[in-house]
């Protein structure tokens, strides 16, 4: 594809330019063919600027990223252009000096955290060695100033912090910390790919102005790789749009978003969910079916049933109490507890969905692996279709395991990467003895048909699948077993914008079809205005407001749940927000001492499905 070079004529470079990249191409391949994924880039980032290059999953933005910090393969790939950094180029820098720039004069964080991080050295031993490699310092002196990045970053008991792995983190606290890790040295360049994609929408909006922050401090530039067109209207300055290796357009944010030239580029708003569009509307509804080629939009049908209250329970969770012992010492004695989950309550009926929201760390995946009892609870109980989860032991279990069923956050990772796709999707209906091999294939073909995959996915294996494609592939894995009701953990968080659309609408189609309940974890506040029935609000492991979306978008009465909302970036530029908009907010530990007794809440009716938890003096300045 070969695009007009007035949607993007190469830009004058000037001596404030901190990064010029002039013909950038990039090819994969071996000796006998080369395949460019990257045609021709050309584009400046300014000092104090921000510029970010937005397109979906496969356009090429991270390539683009990589070959500037020169991090793809030698053997696979080859890189042809011009990149200047600070008027160096760096594809002529020797492997020594490329080192010493990295980290230094420019920085990346990654979007995936937990394959950024080394899972076998600490979180401090990672931020100190940063430190002491560019900055000279001695032991005590990096990890004091490790502890202050982590509070800088908003992570709760930062001492502590340091001396843990990141499989103790969440993957919002891991990427806080990749994000520490870059801003250690103060780059004059910071690359970000991807890196608010798995936060919630306040640490989101505290991770923006940090960034800010530090443009404001010491003229750093930042090269902001995304999706989220609500994050590019927040922050960027200038905006590049990629579609499948071409540079389709750049100009002035503003300009993106008022007068959009490209197809492409008209379409990629469209597929936002904007916050507030669903006002009125008391049931979900299906996001626009958007053609981003031709950016033709098709606007969907809103559904006319009653809400679904009246009917029975599949779920019932009673007082639910979920915590992690601490041990230290010589003796490994319990010398704490985190209490994750504090006595959280809520059903979901047949055919509905509940949203369960909050920031990271706040206890929502938790709770959901505790309906699952893949985390043992404390105490409480929780009835799935009749059966008590809490004691059911054995057969039993496995046969209340066909009514609940779970979607992780992930797919690659909880997908066998050797095993074909095929026999991972069929493995649940072998394993459950609900018939033959011959039977198993037969429905494997027919659910991916449904969710909308041909039947040559069936000898695939995992990485030959887009991510979107592989969240398709752990839907129809999860639907097997014909459950009941689906736990879908982050589901749709990593998903370009026209891929969460299409499997939202996907998950809403077989709710109508199939009966299907749903417990819809998320921090995306704007895709759980369209598919949530209800919602409940979380925060530091107790339910702080619950209610009917309506009620909770509309109507919102705690303090946290306005700050939630008031959190999310609106896709416009003429609307962006200063920093007061997202005012740090005092991040509590959950850790308690043995002896701790949980304070005793009260709720609130504000209408017949709406309670709010009555709040006390630490909320009075957010009130």
């Amino acid at each position: 594809m070969i695009m007009s070079d007035t949607l993007h004529p190469a830009p004058e470079t000037t001596s404030d330019t901190v990064l010029s990249v002039r013909d950038l191409t990039v090819s994969f391949g071996s000796a006998d063919y080369w395949k460019p994924v990257v045609r021709n880039i050309s584009f400046d980032v300014g000092a104090n600027e921000t510029v970010a290059v937005v397109g979906e999953s496969g356009s090429g933005k991270s390539v683009t990223a990589l070959a500037i910090m020169r991090l793809l393969p030698k053997a696979t790939s080859r890189i042809n252009g011009q990149i200047l950094l600070n008027g160096r180029d760096v594809l002529d820098l020797p492997p020594q000096a490329m080192q010493a720039l990295r980290g230094d004069e420019a920085a990346m964080v990654f979007q995936e955290p937990m394959t950024s991080l080394n899972p076998v050295l600490t979180i401090g031993f990672q931020l100190a060695e940063a430190l002491k490699w560019h900055r000279d310092l001695s032991n005590a002196e990096a990890l004091a100033e490790a502890r202050r990045l982590l509070n800088r970053v908003r992570i709760p008991a930062a001492e502590r912090r340091l001396a843990e792995y990141p499989h103790n983190l969440s993957g919002g606290m891991r990427q806080r910390v990749m994000i520490a890790m870059a801003l250690a040295c103060r780059p004059k360049l910071l690359i970000a790919d991807e890196p608010t994609t798995a936060l919630d929408v306040t640490i989101q909006a505290q991770i923006l102005d940090l960034i800010r922050e530090l443009q404001a401090d010491g003229g750093m530039s930042v090269l902001f790789i995304t999706h989220d067109m609500g994050v590019v209207a927040e922050i960027a300055d200038r905006t590049v749009v990629m579609f499948r290796g071409d540079q389709v357009e750049t100009e002035r944010t503003e300009t993106i978003f008022r007068q959009p030239a490209h197809p492409y580029t008209r379409a990629l708003p469209a597929s936002v969910p904007r916050l507030g569009s669903m006002r009125g509307t008391e049931l979900p509804v299906p996001f626009p079916k958007v053609d981003m080629e031709t950016g033709a939009i098709q606007e969907p049908e809103k559904p006319t049933a009653a809400p679904a209250r009246y009917q029975p329970m599949v779920l019932d969770v009673q007082n639910l109490v979920t915590r992690f012992d601490i041990r230290s010492g010589l003796l490994n004695r319990i010398s704490g507890r985190v209490h994750a989950v504090e006595n959280v309550s809520f059903s979901i009926a047949e055919g509905e969905t509940l949203a369960l929201v909050g920031e990271s760390g706040c206890g929502k995946s938790t709770t959901g692996r505790s309906i699952m009892r893949l985390t043992e609870p404390v105490s409480g109980s929780i009835t799935v279709d009749g059966f008590d989860a809490k004691s059911v032991r054995g057969p039993d279990l496995r046969r209340m395991r066909r009514s609940i069923q779970m979607i992780f956050q992930d797919p690659f990772s909880s997908l066998n990467p050797r095993a074909r796709i095929g026999s991972s999707i069929a493995e649940p209906f072998l394993e459950h003895g609900l018939g033959t091999r011959a039977e198993a294939m037969e429905k494997v073909a027919e659910i991916l048909r449904r969710v909308g995959l041909g039947p040559d996915a069936i000898d695939r294996f995992p990485h030959q699948f887009s991510g979107g494609q592989r969240q398709r592939i752990c839907i129809a894995r999860a639907l097997m077993l014909d459950p009941k009701l689906i736990v879908a953990d982050e589901s749709v968080s990593a998903l370009d914008v026209s891929v969460k659309a299409q499997v939202v609408n996907l998950m809403m189609e077989l709710q109508a079809s199939l009966g299907i309940s749903f417990l819809f974890i998320s921090h995306d506040m704007s895709v759980v205005e369209r598919i949530a029935h209800r919602v409940a609000v979380m925060y530091l492991g107790e339910i702080v407001e619950i209610g009917s979306r309506t009620a909770i978008f509309e109507n919102p009465q705690h303090p946290y749940t306005k700050r939630l909302l008031s959190a999310v970036p609106i896709p416009d530029p003429t609307l962006r927000r200063g920093p007061s908009a997202a005012a740090p907010l005092e991040l509590k530990s959950p850790i308690r001492s043995i002896d701790y007794v949980p304070q005793k809440r009260e709720f609130r009716e504000i209408s017949a499905d709406h309670k709010v938890q009555v709040w006390g003096s630490e909320w009075e300045t957010e009130a």
